[in-house]
């Protein structure tokens, strides 16, 4: 019988970085250090770091493999403008690596400058940096032999690529994009302003319908003012990583290095590897990668870098609360096992922990996989929204609803005050066996800050077919609708325009498929009016989240959040029903764990 989890196999495609030839490069040594490192945002005066130039100047240096067609432009020492092609074979933000025959690259050698022409291909570098670049200046850094008789040769651009977007793009988009947000806020505006009009005709459409744009402006509004929690040097409070792994034997070496190789004093940080009983290679992955770093930079990196394997699945809660048993510092952070961490998001993270008030802290998740095809777009504009409006928004309140899996950090002494109820939480007399992060969540939240740090960055694969991307929704819908309904009994207490805002947010989604059924089904058929002005609404909502994806990301991935309104109102609302009467399964639906299995031998033994 054909499992119900298998998939067409789709290759993902991923940013491609050039490994560095040490393993831990990121991480200081015992003095602040980075050591066999070019000293950016080093201070002499202080023999430290200045931890924000390093972030700049690291991210900015990052390589990426390519192969670019380059066009080179120079001009002789005779004044004679001389052109010829190259293969840009990685690139950074500062600088490109270019192949060149051994003629070309003798005569390039003796010219103090060039400019290079090239094109940076969508998935090749971060967002916002696919762009023609046209005449761009260059001087040469270094040379050495390549293969087949070629030389490659490192050029630095005379402008950063992220200055010369700005230049050449980046403004224009920012203006334009930024007045089409004002002019769909202050059309919906208008629109929700005749709703006022017509209200008597109609109280609980036209009430719903203000709500609903109220609580859409208002998000914005609030995800406009957040702001950051600024770094403090000093600020380092010791730091449990740990990764619950299960059945993840492709991503899963790439999710530890990540973790461990983090700008953090190594000292103050450890990561904790949970195999909760994996069938497949998960275990061997993470002892060959444990073993590799440990060959390269020593044994002693076995005290704070090691793995717990659970004899057999008992499921994610109880992966997390092992590793927080085992967490030796004062804070854990949670990371998903398909999940990238930044070199400096923990750095970040910690930051809003200065708050003695502040319970738990999310970081930002972007798609690691967004090029992949149609649907990863999607989920990219989705992702990137969902995080740097909705979550700032409430992060503007520290009172983050959902602190979520792939990165995010809480005081480990409240997750163990918890972890009793939270292992055993039932709902309808049903385990609560997923939407872990939306719970615990929950118990954090009744009496504490839980905030959002946008600077603490991940990136995670994400569905690649339609159909686990289907399943995985209806589990998030399930759990958002029973921990909604759970936090509805204490977010009154909170700050009042945030409370007000949660409220309308339950209540916006819950009642969409009756309005839309309303709008586009009865109103057609029974007084034969065309709902010109409710596909107008809708048309408005999908343009201010691709406006604000263009606006502030300037990515070409911005026309994929309307697709993703058009997809959700004819796809995704739908489930919303089904995760009426369904919320209190238990089956993940996008991987085979004890609860699945048990529905599966209850369906087979049914037919």
């Amino acid at each position: 019988m054909k499992n119900i989890f298998d998939n067409k196999k789709i290759k993902d495609v991923l940013l491609a970085i050039k490994p560095d030839r040490r393993l831990l490069s990121k991480v200081p040594d015992a003095e602040g250090l980075r050591v066999n490192k070019e000293r950016r945002g080093f201070d002499p005066s202080n023999n430290k770091y200045d931890i924000k130039t390093l972030m700049d100047q690291e991210h900015s240096g990052t390589r990426y493999l390519v192969d670019y067609d380059v066009a080179v432009t120079y001009f002789s020492k005779n004044g004679q403008k001389v052109q010829c092609k190259a293969v840009g074979k990685d690139i950074s933000s500062t600088g490109m690596l270019l192949e060149l025959t051994a003629a070309d690259a003798e005569a390039l050698v003796r010219v103090s400058s060039v400019e290079l022409s090239f094109e940076i291909h969508e998935g090749t570098m971060p967002e916002g940096y696919e762009m023609s670049v046209r005449h761009i200046g260059a001087e040469f850094v270094r040379q050495q032999e390549g293969e087949s008789g070629k030389i490659l040769c490192g050029v630095h651009f005379k402008e950063t690529l992220a200055q010369y977007a700005s230049k050449k793009k980046g403004r224009f988009i920012s203006a334009v994009s930024f007045a089409l947000l004002l002019l769909i806020a202050a059309f919906i505006i208008l629109m929700r302003s005749e709703s006022v009009i017509y209200f008597k005709f109609n109280k609980s459409l036209y009430l719903y319908s203000i709500i609903a744009a109220a609580f859409l402006l208002t998000r914005y509004l609030f995800g406009t003012l957040y702001k950051t929690v600024p770094i403090r040097e000093d600020f380092t409070p010791g730091v449990s990583i740990i990764i619950p792994c299960f059945n993840e034997e492709e991503w899963i070496n790439r999710t530890i290095l990540s973790c461990i190789n983090q700008s953090y004093p190594a000292e103050k940080l450890e990561v904790i590897v949970i195999d909760d009983g994996s069938t497949d290679q998960s275990v061997a992955k993470i002892r060959e990668t444990i073993d590799c770093v440990a060959g390269i930079v020593g044994e002693s990196v076995r005290k704070r870098l090691f793995y717990l394997v659970q004899e057999q699945n008992a499921g994610k809660r109880e992966a997390l609360i092992r590793g927080a048993l085992a967490a030796r510092h004062e804070l854990v952070v949670f990371v998903d096992s398909d999940s990238f961490v930044d070199p400096f998001a923990i750095y970040n993270l910690v930051q809003p922990f200065q708050d003695a008030s502040m319970g738990g802290v999310s970081g930002r998740t972007d798609v690691a996989n967004t090029y992949t095809n149609v649907l990863t777009k999607m989920q990219a504009v989705r992702y990137y929204i969902a995080f740097r409006v909705m979550k700032a928004a409430e992060g503007y309140f520290d009172a983050v609803t959902c602190l979520s899996g792939p990165l995010s950090c809480y005081r480990k002494e409240l997750v163990l005050q918890h972890k009793d109820a939270w292992l055993n939480q039932k709902f309808l007399g049903q385990k609560a066996t997923f939407g872990d992060d939306r719970s615990l969540t929950n118990f954090i939240l009744r009496e504490h800050r839980t905030g959002y740090q946008d600077t603490a960055v991940c990136s995670t694969i994400v569905p690649n077919t339609y159909g686990m991307f289907l399943k995985q929704q209806m589990r998030w819908k399930r759990s958002w609708l029973r921990e909604s309904l759970i936090a509805a009994k204490f977010m009154w207490k909170k700050e009042p325009f945030m409370a007000l805002s949660f409220y309308m947010g339950l209540l916006v989604p819950v009642a969409a498929p009756i309005v839309v059924l309303y709008n586009l089904v009865y109103v057609p058929a029974v007084y034969r009016v065309f709902p010109m002005t409710f596909l107008v609404g809708l048309l408005m909502m999908a343009l201010m989240m691709s406006m604000a994806q263009l606006f502030l990301r300037r990515s070409s991935t911005w026309i994929f959040g309307m697709w993703f309104c058009l997809y959700y109102e004819a796809v995704l609302l739908w489930q919303m029903p089904i995760a009426w009467f369904t919320f209190w399964k238990s089956e993940w639906g996008t991987r085979m764990t004890p609860a699945d299995s048990a529905a599966l031998e209850k369906k087979k033994s049914g037919k």
